[in-house]
């Protein structure tokens, strides 16, 4: 018999009742270190005391109105992301794969406006995810998001990462953009080499063709920067963005140069829900932590020293770990143990990690983390290290 949530989670039996900081606590109060973030969500910690009163002063004044209205949180929320980043305007969603969505409409309608109504396909790469829909598993390309759903939804061309000759060979009179996330999360955790998004630019620049950043998991502070691609000093076109930014609180959103923007005019894209009063008061709360004197730097401090740590870890254990690779704190610790092994045993000390393609643990802790946390999640390293070592 089917349960009353339907069944598409391979969930662990544990029910959380309250988060505090960097900790989840169970129902009869067990504690367990959250090295997962709700994947990259809860960036701020659990509870962070300046979100929990936005969303409070804001949820006794205005829920919702509709995009009918102007919201001045999402006009002031707007106006941050655009003086932090290289955008000129925001489209805000409830979701990653939203604002996926949003950005390759985006694109098509960018080159339709220019008069090239035949150029509607996005070049992706192997190893990519981004996200759920019909159009964004096809743009993923992965056979275990594709199985069962017919024909992929058609516009996407996929060549291997890394690779700039494939990428050229793919572009053709019907190509309109390139997305590629900057880290891939799902994929394994994965950084992309700057010299490649360089060269995606050269191409796209070459052949007019829009540049999409896909920001969900390593944006918003996760590298130690607010954005992944800014370690690499190379801007897109488009640029979509959730999880964190939210800290938990659903928003996604699409950001663009008035170049690309200036293609959704009115009533060519909508959301209901997106950017609402809710949302965009936490959203402007996030922004606050994590646009202050210091914070980035501190992400960045903490990053070295958490990664320090695990490699000395993986050297004690070689039989359990293979390396560790990612950017700031979002980290990829590659298993020679299976994977999902490793994580349960990890659960059984108190540290929740998530899994990820090429037999990876991810490490996406909170960014407010102190040493005591780093050591906490090092010692159930170590211990699951000598436990699953052979």
């Amino acid at each position: 018999m089917i349960t009353p949530v339907m069944p598409t989670y391979g969930r662990a039996d544990l029910v959380f009742a309250r988060g505090e900081g960097p900790y989840l606590f169970t129902e009869d109060g067990e504690r367990f270190l959250d090295f997962g973030c709700g994947i990259a969500v809860t960036s701020l910690g659990h509870a962070h005391p300046h979100l929990v009163k936005a969303l409070q002063d804001q949820a006794g004044m205005l829920w919702h109105t509709s995009n009918l209205y102007r919201i001045s949180g999402q006009e002031r929320l707007a106006e941050r992301l655009v003086a932090a980043t290289f955008a000129d305007s925001v489209f805000f969603a409830n979701s990653g794969a939203e604002a996926i969505e949003c950005a390759l409409k985006m694109a098509r309608r960018y080159q339709f406006m220019n008069g090239h109504p035949e150029r509607f396909r996005t070049i992706t790469f192997t190893g990519a995810f981004h996200g759920r829909t019909l159009a964004t598993i096809a743009a993923g390309g992965q056979a275990k998001h594709l199985e069962g759903f017919g024909p992929p939804t058609d516009g996407f061309d996929q060549v291997p990462i890394h690779d700039s000759n494939a990428l050229r060979e793919a572009i053709t009179g019907e190509t309109a953009a390139i997305i590629v996330e900057p880290v891939q999360g799902e994929g394994g955790i994965n950084p992309v080499d700057p010299e490649f998004l360089k060269a995606i630019r050269m191409a796209a620049d070459e052949f007019d063709l829009l540049v999409i950043y896909d920001e969900v998991q390593c944006g918003v502070g996760r590298t130690g920067r607010l954005f992944g691609h800014e370690w690499a000093g190379v801007a897109p076109d488009i640029m979509a963005v959730a999880k964190a930014l939210g800290g938990g609180m659903p928003i996604g959103a699409c950001l663009a140069t008035e170049r690309a923007a200036s293609a959704l005019t009115a009533g060519s894209h909508g959301s209901t829900f997106g950017g609402n009063p809710l949302s965009t008061a936490v959203g402007n709360a996030v922004l606050d932590i994590m646009l202050a004197d210091g914070f980035l730097e501190g992400v960045e401090k903490k990053a070295a020293r958490l990664r320090d740590e695990i490699e000395a870890a993986i050297k004690r254990h070689p039989g359990t770990f293979d390396h560790v690779r990612g950017l700031g704190m979002m980290l990829g610790i590659k298993c020679v143990a299976p994977v999902g092994d490793v994580i349960g045993a990890m659960q059984k000390h108190h540290v929740l990690a998530v899994p990820a393609g090429d037999n990876v643990m991810r490490f996406l802790p909170p960014l407010i983390i102190e040493n005591e946390q780093i050591d906490e999640a090092i010692a159930a390293l170590d211990a699951v290290g000598a436990e699953l070592g052979s």
